[in-house]
């Protein structure tokens, strides 16, 4: 049997549309397929903006009770992944905010005073990595460490940081998500690029080329 080129084989995309339309027209085998496809990025979607397992698996399965009663509202105007991930966004959000009593920060109030580009931070800890960034990101342990640093950050930055580094959301998406100006989320988003490097530099710099800044001039 003669195989199609690789350009014309199965993406994930195209096989989300093909589940997607199928479910649609009632096959709910095309649904749990879709479901399972998706079920992964959706809960560490939600597990990274909500910090707590069992919160994680009840908007999980929200957003999938969401999308099953919105099948048909699937305007083709984002990647069907984007779609869901935006469902799942808006429920830990919604969650996020019904916690009372905790140290969360407004995500749709107005910009600090000091979020502006001038306002940056400058590193303190500048040095080069004693290993290749790609290689230290591949060990699981180092992985474990990336995430506590991630959980840490001040829930403005970690949220957009979290749409858009690891899940590939676009700026506008962000902003729309979090009630934000698109300046605003280019602002955090730098911000928090900026302090998750600082923290990582001091965990995996060689000590022996550390450069001490000059903050006398600032």
């Amino acid at each position: 049997m003669q195989q199609r080129p690789p350009d014309q084989q199965d993406s994930p995309v195209s096989d989300e549309a093909q589940l997607l339309r199928r479910a649609q027209q009632g096959d709910f085998a095309a649904f749990e397929a879709l479901v399972q496809h998706l079920q992964p990025r959706v809960y560490g979607l939600a597990r990274r903006i909500l910090g707590q397992t069992h919160d994680a698996e009840d908007v999980t399965q929200q957003t999938f009770v969401s999308l099953i009663e919105h099948l048909e509202d699937f305007r083709g105007e984002s990647s069907i992944a984007t779609w869901v991930l935006k469902i799942a966004t808006n429920h830990a959000l919604k969650l996020l905010r019904k916690r009372r009593g905790l140290p969360t920060v407004s995500l749709d109030g107005p910009a600090d005073p000091e979020e502006g580009y001038a306002r940056l931070p400058h590193p303190d800890y500048i040095a080069q990595w004693r290993e290749d960034p790609a290689d230290l990101a591949q060990n699981h342990e180092i992985r474990r460490h990336i995430e506590q640093l991630l959980d840490a950050l001040d829930d403005k930055y970690r949220l957009v940081f979290v749409l858009r580094d690891i899940h590939g959301l676009t700026v506008k998406e962000t902003a729309e998500l979090l009630g934000l100006t698109e300046a605003n989320v280019k602002v955090r988003l730098l911000r928090a690029r900026l302090m998750l490097r600082e923290q990582l530099t001091r965990l995996f710099g060689d000590e022996a080329t550390r450069v001490v800044p000059d903050h006398r001039h600032e």
